[in-house]
């Protein structure tokens, strides 16, 4: 045995690695679960590797600034580069094509608004409150107006990890926006600070009894637990899978998670698609007034969009009744954070724009939308997108993947496999180790002052002291070859209802 040793001992590094190959190149041969294997041994495993890389090489290397989805390099950067303080301006001007059809173009005012002495603006130059005030017509115990028109959007604990969610919280409160919870319940993570709306789904997680149905009684504990839940979301759909409910794998469950939702640890858990506390819209109308009456909170919905139908008898029964939801959040079938077939995440439902503006003719023709605190969610995280989503009629802004990006985020698009190489989309704790809270909040504070602060900026620009002010003829569109641009009001033939702002001074507590 010892001379075998010794002998094996003296083989050259080279002789080792060819021995190797050769046992490689047996096996690749001998399995029959990959033909590019079988057929080219060892080098066919560079088509699989290549593959999987893929993404994070076209980034780098092979895409250009702005042909990349869902967001280019020059989004990402100017993310990255406001999260860290860094200098986000660009030189020698623009290099986009602003003559491509959908183009955005911000009408300036020949003599911009001046800020007044003592504006509070001209102290905090971000502070940007929503002008609408959440339950006010409902006349809720608890009415709620979001300091900040950017918040964050429901992501839960456990499709991101505990401290990208922790970073989140610390971060939202700095910069004074809310954090919603997303389906996965309130967990520790939501717990630092920031203001919390409450949001769950068909499976109930955080409020559900023993048999997955939804609990009043430990809707109303939690609420008067946890003070800083200022308002409750009920998910309709989303706009990665409208329709179909929420995947959480079984390997991102972790004994933590396992017990904030009530669930088992081992298996894939799956919501269901469709709600168990109501079936029809007079029902989710019930239900909405029996949360509310019983948390004195404000209630809404988060809905993607598609069938009309539905949105005309909602206004229908919002006018019989006198009363509906405090707010909608109007999801774009851009998708987002969750995981989703792609036949689901490509064609089922409309994007934020079409679906938005669909639903909003419908409540202005009714006379509504002074009743609803209208927020938006779908890629607009982004000072141009703000200020087009304000004139189509938003009154509030959720971010999502930006606010992830914000942390550290490389859009690596492997979210649902638990191998999020930045620790943001992941429970894997290795990967999670990267993240520190403390710097990780700093940045998505820096990422949302600078969003509303350039907001601001170019609503100033466009003659006004607040983004509600925006209108549909404050913001064209390119049209294409023609070189024309278009109105807002001429593309989708509505007007926006103005909302009652009196001035900054007088919603700012």
């Amino acid at each position: 045995m010892d001379t075998i040793f010794s002998t094996l001992s003296n083989f050259p590094w080279w002789a080792w690695v060819l021995i190797f190959l050769f046992l490689v190149s047996l096996r690749d041969v001998i399995q029959r679960r990959h033909a590019i294997i079988h057929n080219f041994p060892v080098v066919g495993h560079l088509r699989y590797m290549l593959e999987k890389i893929g993404p994070e090489m076209r980034q780098y290397i092979v895409a250009n600034n702005r042909e990349e989805l869902p967001f280019n390099r020059s989004q990402r950067s100017w993310v990255y580069a406001s999260s860290k303080r860094q200098n986000n301006y660009q030189g020698f001007g623009t290099d986009q094509d602003q003559y491509t059809p959908g183009f955005i173009f911000i009408k300036p005012s020949m003599i911009p608004y001046a800020l007044p002495e003592g504006h509070p603006n001209q102290s905090k130059p971000d502070l940007l409150p929503c002008a609408k005030v959440m339950g006010a017509y409902n006349q809720r115990k608890r009415p709620f107006r979001p300091k900040s028109i950017v918040n964050i959007s429901a992501m839960s604990y456990g499709s991101l990890s505990a401290k990208a969610v922790e970073s989140l919280n610390k971060g939202a409160k700095k910069a004074g926006c809310y954090h919603n919870t997303g389906e996965g319940s309130l967990s520790k993570h939501h717990q630092h600070g920031a203001d919390v709306v409450f949001h769950f789904g068909t499976a109930y997680f955080g409020v559900r009894d023993e048999n997955g149905r939804f609990s009043m009684e430990k809707m109303k504990a939690l609420v008067e637990k946890h003070e800083y839940i200022r308002a409750i979301e009920i998910k309709l759909s989303q706009g990665a899978k409208p329709g179909k409910g929420g995947v959480l794998p079984a390997s991102k469950i972790t004994k933590e998670i396992a017990e904030i939702r009530g669930i088992p640890l081992g298996q894939d858990v799956l919501s269901p698609a469709a709600h168990s506390a109501f079936s029809d819209t007079e029902a989710l109308l019930d239900f909405i007034e029996d949360i509310a009456d019983n948390t004195g909170l404000p209630v809404g919905f988060k809905s993607a969009v598609g069938k009309m139908e539905m949105w005309e008898e909602l206004t229908d029964l919002m006018l019989e009744r006198g009363s509906g939801p405090d707010f909608i959040a109007i999801d774009g079938g851009e998708g987002g954070t969750g995981a989703a077939p792609p036949s689901f995440a490509n064609h089922v439902s409309l994007p934020f724009i079409f679906g938005f503006t669909q639903v909003y003719q419908i409540f202005a023709k009714k006379g509504l939308t002074e009743r609803v605190v209208f927020i938006a969610s779908g890629k607009l995280g982004f000072p141009s997108s703000v200020m087009m989503a304000f004139a189509l009629g938003a009154d509030l802004i959720n971010v999502a993947r930006e606010a992830m990006m914000s942390i550290g985020c490389i859009q690596a698009q492997v979210c649902h496999t638990n191998r999020c190489p930045a620790g943001v989309a992941t429970q894997n704790k290795w990967l999670q180790a990267g993240i520190d809270p403390t710097l990780k909040s700093e940045r998505f504070y820096n990422y949302v002052k600078t969003l509303r602060k350039e907001t601001l900026e170019i609503t100033n620009a466009s003659g006004y002291e607040h983004p509600c002010q925006m209108t549909m003829e404050d913001v064209n569109m390119s049209m294409g070859d023609n070189n024309y641009t278009t109105s807002l009001k001429e593309i989708y033939h509505y007007d926006k209802v103005p909302v009652q702002f009196e001035g900054l001074q007088s919603i700012v507590s």
